[in-house]
């Protein structure tokens, strides 16, 4: 993994571990729903950026026998269970405490002054204050995830903010950047819905926000598990058929291509298959010298008595005309590889299949009449 999106998952493991502890002491003190809610929330997008972090040390692994491309694909697939899981249940069990907290309204009162560490104090005040410092928290998490984010979208020339949230090729940052956003969002509800209890005395407010909460959470689940199961689902990569067709269209030695097909593997791995048919025109007429030259290195290695028979000289010149022909088509691949990787990196695997030489569309004796 990069060095920014690491810093990004730790960074954001951290804050919400912190975040996580807080809140639970604040809200088991004082008995409010959102709060309560809002350290489910924080527990679980801990452990969902720490399922991140493994699933990014996971896809390091290089290629083996049992993976052929390599472990890549994990992190997708690590994500996917972090979102449909984890968040799945934080939303259930936000709205089950919504619920709870809804049958024992009037029978359960919210504590008016709260006592840590033998210091009293207005629960409103302490609850405040826990959101203010989980925002500053939260917000640096942000800051250092979505810094990390708009420069992604600069490297690839994209300027629409939310298009990227739904067309980046990594997830990983996407739902670190979502899940602050939402973090972010959710300590706003909390301070609503403890506030709004305040000032009117309706703890229907505090239960109102909390079950707010807890449905955002599973939104966040349904997206983050969209986002992450395109991924498994062998999605085609656009943006490297593109440059292979521009390669293609300019190499005056290829034809024409069928069949082209792409998948990623992840955000640093592109596999491109294809098959291509070379150009007569272009690829014959520099043949013959090169298949004259071979076949009399061919000869030159045989004994002397043996160059002289024409059995042999058959043999050199068949020999010679198969080895150029495979040389140069290999020379071909290489050099259409060689561009394709230069403009796109990620494009780790080609494989290109010649078809054979296209037909010819002039007659060769045309173009001699014509040039004399």
């Amino acid at each position: 993994m990069s060095h920014a999106s690491r810093r990004a998952v730790l960074t954001a493991i951290a804050s919400n571990f912190t975040v996580t502890v807080i809140k639970f002491m604040a809200g088991l003190a004082g008995g409010s729903a959102s709060m309560i809610n809002e350290a489910v929330h924080s527990l679980m997008d801990t452990l969902n950026q720490g399922f991140l972090f493994l699933g990014l040390r996971e896809s390091e692994k290089p290629a083996d026998q049992t993976y052929a491309f390599g472990h890549g694909q994990k992190k997708y697939l690590w994500n996917l269970w972090s979102a449909i899981g984890l968040f799945s249940i934080g939303a259930g069990l936000g709205l089950a405490h919504a619920w709870h907290s809804w049958e024992g309204l009037g029978q359960n009162h919210l504590a008016e002054t709260v006592t840590l560490l033998g210091i009293t104090l207005p629960a409103l005040w302490l609850n405040l204050g826990v959101l203010a410092a989980a925002f500053l928290l939260e917000g640096y998490s942000f800051l250092v995830a979505m810094r990390e984010f708009l420069a992604r979208m600069r490297r690839e020339g994209e300027s629409r903010v939310l298009a990227y949230l739904v067309e980046a090729d990594d997830p990983t940052l996407v739902a670190v950047v979502l899940e602050d956003s939402a973090a972010m969002l959710g300590l706003v509800l909390a301070a609503l819905g403890i506030l709004l209890t305040a000032l009117t005395g309706h703890a229907e407010y505090d239960i109102l926000f909390s079950a707010l909460i807890a449905l955002m959470l599973g939104a966040i689940a349904f997206y983050l598990g969209f986002v992450n199961m395109r991924f498994l689902a062998d999605v085609r990569d656009t943006e490297a058929e593109s440059v292979f067709r521009e390669v293609v269209a300019s190499h005056p030695e290829v034809e024409r291509y069928h069949d082209l097909r792409s998948l990623i593997i992840d955000e640093n791995h592109t596999v491109l298959v294809a098959e291509i048919e070379l150009r007569e025109e272009a690829m014959v007429p520099g043949l013959y010298d090169r298949i004259r030259l071979r076949c009399d290195q061919i000869l030159e290695s045989l004994p002397g008595r043996r160059v002289r028979e024409e059995g042999y000289r058959h043999w050199a010149s068949a020999r010679a005309s198969v080895e150029s022909v495979i040389a140069r088509t290999e020379e071909i691949i290489d050099e259409i590889e060689a561009h394709i990787r230069e403009r796109l990196p990620r494009v780790s695997h080609i494989t290109l299949e010649v078809e054979g030489v296209a037909p010819r569309k002039t007659d060769p004796a045309e173009e001699e009449e014509d040039a004399s």
